[in-house]
């Protein structure tokens, strides 16, 4: 059984819509901390037109199809745990509208 990687970077990242804000963590793509999270949008996007989840940042999504949506990085961290850790600290602290609690 292979041991998991614990040294990969994760970024933590602010989407805002119509003063709406949900913060989420990826894996990142080598340095390109920004394309990783595009890419990460385009995925919440696409899935929040394709798939029927009670999530509120999907729900938000699928209801406001015309809403353009910013992004942003917050930081990038090194490790799974401690990633998971501040983005549970960030959204704490932000209290962030469009995540499902």
């Amino acid at each position: 059984m292979r041991k998991k990687r614990s040294d990969r970077n994760y970024v933590l990242y602010q989407l805002t819509a119509d003063n709406q804000t949900y913060i989420g963590l990826t894996v990142s793509q080598g340095q390109a901390f920004l394309r990783s999270v595009k890419v990460r949008v385009q995925k919440h996007l696409s899935r929040a037109r394709t798939e029927n989840k009670s999530w509120s940042l999907y729900a938000f999504l699928s209801n406001n199809p015309e809403v353009t949506v910013q992004y942003e990085v917050l930081e990038v961290i090194r490790g799974r745990k401690p990633a998971y850790q501040r983005e549970r600290e960030l959204i704490s602290e932000y209290q962030p509208t469009l995540n499902t609690f």
